[in-house]
């Protein structure tokens, strides 16, 4: 897998991604999300959650 990353311009700002990320990877930037590529542990969990499909790995 590979890291996750946020597509900004389909991100809605729903914040579900931040909720589910077990390390809290994932900040809120201007009302988008944004993943911190240091911190994330590349587990998926926000891909799966994003109601747009604004997340990828």
């Amino acid at each position: 897998m590979a890291k996750a990353v946020v597509d900004r311009d389909t991100c809605i700002g729903c914040e579900a991604c931040v909720g589910v990320c077990p390390v809290e990877a994932i900040s809120m930037v201007e009302g988008k999300a944004q993943v911190d590529p240091d911190t994330c542990i590349e587990c998926g969990a926000c891909v799966s959650t994003c109601p747009v499909s604004a997340i990828s790995q």
